[in-house]
């Protein structure tokens, strides 16, 4: 039986004003997208699936840039982290940001795994942000990269490994080194990826640009489709069929430009699928798309109550566009549950789990696809070990072989199963009600709808103008506003949100609205669960 393995990176825009006001995307290059990568080299018989968003790789491909610009000569990068690390202390809001930002991490498993990070950082919290002392804010910003770095390139770097072994004290020429370190390990991230699919070690995938919700961007009414009495916004939003064409052309476009090939598969934003964007999909000439067993589930319960083939290779009616399902028990477990075993257990567990499924009748493949950056923070390790083993085990089974979704379309393709209409879903539940229906989400979409107005009543838009309004259609600004996620998350998501419709207003030339001036989410819960596919309500943190 085949095991596809499907790996999805994703991080939404944090450019505003030609900065980057979050350092999500280099501090997980450090850690995820470079331990994910190394691992997969040391297994050479291993295959996968590993799906990268547009607005992930361009905002990559843009930090390598500025740092290679800093090396060249000096410039500043654009990022309030790593200027601070060229040159400390810094002031004013910056010097806040620092701060806020470095403390990011300390109650989290970073904090567990490294002392002395936590040590600083519980001695800054004491003080005001803009009043900690500049020997401890330096100590703090060094050691926070520290803890961020992952076990790839901690493992013999000898850069990292004297900077580990001091407690503090770190000069000018320590934070040099530093981000010269974190320069080589972003240069890196794009070419080791495209040197794997290049070596048909891995398959690469790819979602719209931005990761719109995409049934949604299409039509409200999609939602009501397993939420019939959802409360939805009063107007559909305006040309979302042309904005999703845009998203996945102007996504395969940055895509090959990257990677100097063509996708030939896309896992949809959120696992979400609707047939209309299923249509879309097999129109941009992709061949196949993955998504959850919930919205299968779903699409099958509403058409019979006999059950369904197995979870296997499907073939959408309509669209003729290949599906798989993932099986949500198993990438839950890698998401949330392995991470409290002991690897060699877990590999074992799942390993059985596997070979279960495969006794059954005329199975002939299982999906497993989950968030490829978070839930490794939360292993001890960063997950080395258990990837590893889970690597090594399914190279050498006997009855289990390591496939991707394009050697499943290959080779399954005459056997797939016909599916018919689907009922619009995503992972969570396979509902929509994650991005809409609650009143802090309808609103969110009712002032995109309002800012989409404005656009289209200029009458064209540049390229620049249609990438501002493509990072407002992302899916992230959806899903923090609501019930049960942490507030400080929902703050942080809600004024980034804000900002792109402002940025997007002065794109246009026109005054924003006095109401993107104020917040509207408000967060209730100060926990989430951390994990590669979350928990309905939950959501790994960036």
């Amino acid at each position: 039986m085949r095991v596809v393995l499907l790996w999805h990176m994703h991080q939404p825009e944090y450019r505003i004003g030609g900065r980057f006001v979050r350092p999500w995307v280099y501090l997980h290059a450090l850690a995820g997208y470079t331990d994910m990568a190394v691992q997969l080299e040391s297994a050479p018989r291993i295959r996968a699936v590993v799906n990268f968003t547009p607005v992930l790789l361009d905002q990559l491909d843009d930090y390598d840039g500025r740092l290679q610009r800093w090396r060249q000569d000096g410039r500043s990068v654009g990022d309030v982290l790593l200027d601070a690390l060229v040159e400390m202390p810094p002031t004013g809001v910056a010097r806040s940001a620092v701060v806020q930002l470095c403390l990011s991490a300390r109650t989290g498993p970073r904090a567990a795994r490294h002392p002395r990070y936590r040590e600083l950082a519980d001695a800054a919290s004491l003080h005001e942000p803009g009043a900690v002392p500049d020997d401890l804010l330096t100590d703090l910003l060094v050691w926070f990269h520290l803890a961020w770095i992952g076990e790839s390139l901690r493992s013999g770097n000898p850069c990292c490994t004297a900077l580990l072994q001091r407690a503090g004290s770190f000069g000018a020429d320590d934070r040099r080194q530093l981000l010269e370190l974190i320069t080589d390990a972003i240069s890196r991230v794009v070419p080791r990826w495209r040197a794997l699919a290049e070596e048909k070690r891995i398959e690469l995938s790819v979602s719209p640009y931005y990761h719109p919700l995409s049934p949604l961007l299409l039509d409200f009414t999609s939602a009501l489709d397993c939420a019939p009495g959802a409360t939805l916004p009063v107007s559909p939003y305006p040309g979302g069929e042309l904005r999703l064409r845009w998203q996945l052309s102007e996504g395969h476009d940055r895509f090959r430009s990257l990677f100097g090939l063509r996708a030939m598969g896309c896992w949809p934003p959120e696992a979400a699928l609707s047939d209309a964007s299923l249509q879309l999909l097999a129109e941009a000439g992709f061949e196949w798309a993955a998504s959850s067993e919930s919205v299968l589930n779903a699409t099958f319960i509403h058409h019979t109550t006999a059950g369904h083939e197995p979870y296997n290779l499907f073939r959408h009616q309509a669209a003729g566009i290949y599906c798989a399902f993932r099986d949500d028990g198993l990438s839950d477990r890698i998401g949330f549950e392995y991470q409290h075993w002991q690897p060699a257990d877990a590999v074992r567990d799942l390993v059985a789990r596997i070979e279960e499924i495969a006794r059954e009748p005329g199975r002939d493949l299982v999906l497993i696809a989950l968030d490829g950056e978070n839930p490794w923070e939360y292993y001890p390790d960063g997950g080395s070990h258990f990837l590893g083993g889970v690597y090594e085990a399914l190279c050498a089974h006997p009855q289990l072989r390591p496939a991707t979704m394009a050697d499943c379309v290959r080779e399954l393709h005459d056997r797939a199963t016909k599916l018919p209409a689907i009922r619009a879903g995503s992972w969570v539940h396979g509902e929509l009600l994650t991005w809409v229906g609650h009143t802090e989400k309808n609103y969110a979409w009712e002032i995109l709808i309002e800012a989409k107005l404005h656009y289209d009543g200029l009458g064209h838009a540049d390229a620049a103008l249609q990438h501002r309004l493509g990072a407002c259609e992302g899916s992230d600004w959806f899903w923090w506003p609501g019930a049960h996620n942490p507030t400080p998350v929902v703050t942080q998501f809600d004024e980034l949100f804000r900002a792109h419709l402002t940025a997007l207003y002065d794109g246009l030339g026109l005054p924003p609205p006095v109401a993107l001036s104020r917040p509207f989410a408000a967060g209730v819960a100060q926990a989430v669960t951390a994990g590669g596919t979350m928990q309905p309500g939950t959501r790994a943190q960036p």
